[in-house]
């Protein structure tokens, strides 16, 4: 497994997924808080074998990261250490360096999910320069009134519920996320503290001064942000950082982890033809 050292002296760990044919783009993947890279598998096969070279690291303080980290207790994974958010969105943006360090003069698209999508939007307003798309699954407009902070689990809660109900509408999904030795179902709240939460808040960056083609994907049924908050995002795109090409899909029946939705095969192939027709097959 490769990894990076950051700032702080944590060892990161990611993989790098080469594509099955010639690298048409590059994508850098960001999972949300909580779980880890490995939960992403359908969803990178489906990218290599359509050309994109996939690198996804397990962010700090979460996955194989977290646990080399904490000292191989599971019980403190989720915790970012040392530096908190700000020590774990640089090393975000260090492993985008590395990135286009090692693929110069192939396109790079950021894919974030949930807490991985808010980094992203961190990441495009700091550094728009690095990215040439965005996408953004299980989103929100980060700021008050369009991002849950509350329980996520609400809609779904019975004397039966498992309390993972609002990922997916596939019950196996859920049960899976517990018996994975590598997440955690610990509140983000709980988990980053006050402080390090209240930095999750922010907007589109004014004037950006880069037009980043973006598409923002939602499960109609997410309560994390849900179409209302994802269409304030880009609309936010659009008239604050002068986007002119933002997409934004909403999948009926959907909860949070569309890329595990009863329905995936159809998100990956939305994805899939929304960055081919941006980032053509290279001859």
């Amino acid at each position: 497994m490769p990894e990076f050292e950051d700032a702080h002296g944590i060892s990161v760990v990611y993989d790098v997924h080469p594509a099955q044919t010639r690298t048409r783009a590059v994508v850098q993947l960001l999972h949300g808080v909580g779980e880890h890279a490995g939960r992403y598998s359908a969803l990178i096969e489906a990218l290599t074998a359509d050309g994109f070279t996939v690198y996804a690291d397990d962010h700090r303080g979460h996955g194989r990261t977290g646990m080399a980290q904490h000292g191989g207790d599971a019980s403190k994974l989720g915790r970012l250490g040392p530096g908190g958010m700000p020590a774990a969105l640089a090393a975000v943006w260090q492993f985008t360096q590395l990135i286009r360090a090692e693929n110069p003069g192939l396109p790079l698209v950021l894919l974030g999910h949930s807490w991985g999508s808010f980094l992203s939007q961190m990441l495009v307003n700091r550094h728009p320069e690095a990215y040439d798309a965005l996408v953004l699954s299980g989103s929100a407009l980060r700021w008050p009134g369009s991002l849950n902070g509350g329980d996520l689990n609400a809609p779904w809660n019975s004397k039966d519920a498992l309390g993972t109900e609002w990922l997916s509408s596939d019950p196996a999904v859920g049960r899976a996320f517990l018996d994975d030795p590598l997440t955690t179902a610990t509140p983000l709240l709980k988990l980053f503290g006050v402080v390090d939460a209240a930095r999750l808040f922010g907007r589109p960056r004014r004037e950006l001064g880069r037009d980043i083609p973006t598409l923002i994907m939602v499960g109609r049924d997410d309560t994390v942000g849900g179409p209302r908050s994802v269409h304030k995002l880009a609309d936010a795109y659009r008239t604050r950082s002068g986007f002119t090409d933002v997409t934004t899909l909403v999948y009926p029946g959907a909860r949070h982890e569309i890329f595990n939705e009863i329905m995936q095969a159809d998100v990956r192939a939305d994805l899939l033809a929304w960055l081919d027709a941006r980032m053509p097959a290279r001859d």
